[in-house]
């Protein structure tokens, strides 16, 4: 590299740039060897091998313990508003071709997938919902977040308001405060409506994007659900942690004979009865607010079979790799309690939604369920997030949501 470099420079260690070479974007503060230069947070350094070669170029943050988040791994890129104007275009175009009719409502913006660390930006319909979780993007939002609107509109897409959901702890360990409220720059929105109603898969839904967990909507389950919804007709369906009520929905529209929906929340039950009712399916599903870990120890005790289709789609039941262990047998519980409640002959769909859990831990995990159930498991399909949350191969981060459909024999 032999031009002039403007910004600070970051050595790391042998072991992180073998990292960065192979694909993934993140220094973490002890692979750091020594600094050159001055930098402020959130501003850019250069990153460089033990040897002084470049490696790449990206945000800073001596607050996090993720100090760098590389933007580039190309020299010659200049950090203007072309660049990023580049950058989203692409994540639009890319979303336009994978989602097609769904583009309305869909994931635009994934983070590292879409080289935006720390980004998430949600559509629903008129209304984008944004969650900023690094300094290096919380300090460009002013420029990206209208660049954004600027395509959409050239797009012939109408955006009438952006919410921030700034309210996740992560924020804390970035040195950011949280909160949540429209974005200013946009318009003022004293008058926007406190949800927003979508449409998804044929049906539609009460977003509650203030209060929501995230940023109100689990949207990389659209296509699990549709697939959920084929296997449906004329089974008796448990959707167990039905949250908003969306496997439950599907299972009911796809013509199930019955569907009992449960969770732990009593106001989640309140919005999927809310989404049945919006639906004209309130008589044909019924909600129940319940621990899983209660309920299906009592119905296998109870003994029988009243339902020939189990849903299980917990929350994420680990969040680091410390609590893996634990998360483990909490998903080893609730689908060997699954099986043993299915006839031969019934069907399930599991899930996990945590990238500390991989899929060959889980996996291991639904044989071993399986064994102790004394059952086999028919393998179905095996999916994983819907496309507008794309999965970057050298970063494994991005590969989260496995999601299984069974029949149990």
């Amino acid at each position: 590299m032999e031009q002039q470099r403007q910004y600070a420079k970051i050595f790391i260690t042998e072991k992180s740039e073998r990292s960065i070479r192979a694909g993934h974007p993140w220094v973490y503060g002890a692979e750091i060897t020594r600094r050159e230069g001055a930098c402020q947070n959130g501003g850019l350094v250069d990153v460089l091998s033990s040897k002084g070669r470049y490696l790449g170029t990206g945000f800073i943050n001596g607050h996090s313990k993720i100090q760098v988040r590389l933007i580039s791994r190309n020299a010659n890129d200049r950090f203007d508003t072309a660049f990023w104007e580049r950058r989203l275009r692409h994540a639009i175009a890319y979303r336009k071709t994978v989602m097609g009719a769904d583009f309305d409502c869909c994931r635009l913006i994934f983070g590292e997938a879409d080289f935006f660390p720390g980004l998430t930006v949600d559509r629903f319909h008129n209304l984008l919902v944004t969650q900023t979780l690094s300094l290096g993007i919380e300090q460009r939002k002013d420029l990206l977040f209208p660049l954004l609107l600027q395509i959409l509109r050239e797009e012939g897409e109408t955006i009438d308001a952006i919410y921030e959901r700034n309210d996740a702890a992560i924020r804390t360990l970035e040195g950011l405060e949280q909160g949540a409220g429209f974005y200013p720059p946009v318009a003022p929105c004293t008058d926007f409506p406190s949800r927003i109603k979508i449409v998804e898969n044929g049906l539609s839904y009460w977003v509650d994007y203030q209060n929501g967990q995230k940023t109100g909507y689990f949207l990389d389950q659209k296509y699990n659900r549709q697939a959920v919804a084929r296997l449906a007709a004329g089974r008796h369906v448990l959707d167990c942690f039905t949250h908003t009520g969306a496997f439950a929905l599907n299972a009911a529209n796809g013509g199930a004979a019955s569907v009992h929906a449960v969770d732990i929340s009593a106001d989640a039950i309140r919005a999927a009865v809310g989404n049945a009712q919006l639906n004209g399916l309130e008589n044909r599903i019924s909600f129940e607010t319940v621990n899983v870990f209660d309920l299906l120890p009592k119905l296998v005790e109870a003994g029988g079979h009243p339902y020939d289709f189990i849903i299980l789609d917990p929350p994420a039941f680990t969040k680091n790799h410390a609590t893996v262990k634990s998360a483990l047998r909490g998903y080893k519980e609730i689908n060997l309690r699954a099986m043993r409640l299915l006839p031969r002959g019934g069907y399930l769909a599991t899930c996990s939604c945590s990238h500390f859990m991989t899929e060959e831990l889980f996996c291991k995990m639904l044989r071993d369920a399986a064994a102790d159930a004394a059952v086999s498991l028919r393998q179905i399909e095996a999916r994983q997030q819907s496309p507008d949350h794309p999965i970057l191969w050298n970063v494994p981060e991005t590969n989260y949501l496995k999601f299984y459909l069974f029949q149990v024999v």
